[in-house]
């Protein structure tokens, strides 16, 4: 399989990052020319970006029209809640079942990530990281395929919420993380599972019919903040150890 572009890459990184966070609202239009453009690539790079993000249910590409930011429909989204608990369930079983001391402080490392983001009121960060909570356990049950789809319902849930939701609350998000973590370190299944349960349906009672947001933005304004905030990260990463800089 031949590696992916990095122009397309951080293309991809960009836009998923951007509708997750809801920087990017359902029902925005991506026009490949524009996308194309802002990351010096080609329309077919773009409409394949495009394509990846569709395949996730984030963005909705149809023949012969501008691709747009998904729109889940209520039934929808009833069906991917529904789905969602079932195998956040399943992710709470299994990861006790194959439980290390390192996932704990793995996942407690992620909440003092949530908090230091709702200490400078950093909501869309916020929004983010709650999903990624959820995606950083399931991995740890050991199912990849568990993993992708728990993951993708994770984002498709991000959407659902920017488009009917009520405001996301940072505060009970980080609370519900800590007592899961608390749970699942005393391995108790039914204990986990119920405030999994608790915690997602929470989630789903604030994903309320509403007034759907306006989706008129400008999309190279987003683009260009996302995409600058990943190249940083992209060279920080790759950086020798020796030539980093250090933290003041």
């Amino acid at each position: 399989m031949s590696k992916s572009s990095p122009r397309a890459e951080i293309a991809y990184q960009a836009l998923r990052q951007a509708i997750i966070e809801q920087a990017l609202l359902p029902g925005a239009k991506l026009p490949e020319d524009q996308i194309g453009a802002h990351f010096g690539m080609s329309r077919t790079l773009a409409r394949a970006t495009l394509a990846r993000l569709q395949a996730e249910g984030l963005v909705d590409a149809r023949p012969k029209r501008t691709a747009t930011v998904a729109q889940p429909t209520l039934e929808e989204a009833r069906d991917i809640f529904e789905v969602r608990k079932a195998l956040e369930r399943e992710a709470v079983a299994l990861t006790i079942k194959r439980w290390r001391p390192e996932y704990g402080a793995a996942l407690e490392g992620h909440v003092r990530e949530e908090n230091a983001a709702k200490a400078r009121r950093d909501d869309r960060v916020s929004i983010r990281l709650a999903g990624e909570f959820h995606i950083k356990l399931a991995a740890m049950s050991g199912n990849k395929v568990l993993q992708r789809a728990l993951a993708e319902l994770v984002s498709r849930c991000s959407l659902i919420l920017a488009l009917y939701g009520r405001p996301h609350s940072s505060e009970c998000a980080v609370n519900e993380h800590s007592q899961i973590i608390a749970a699942l370190r005393k391995k108790d299944i039914a204990g986990a599972t119920r405030l999994m349960e608790e915690h997602v349906g929470s989630v789903e009672r604030r994903a309320l019919l509403a007034d759907a947001p306006s989706a008129d933005l400008d999309l190279d304004a987003v683009l260009s903040r996302y995409a600058r905030t990943i190249e940083a990260s992209n060279a920080a990463i790759s950086l020798p150890v020796g030539r980093r800089k250090r933290s003041s």
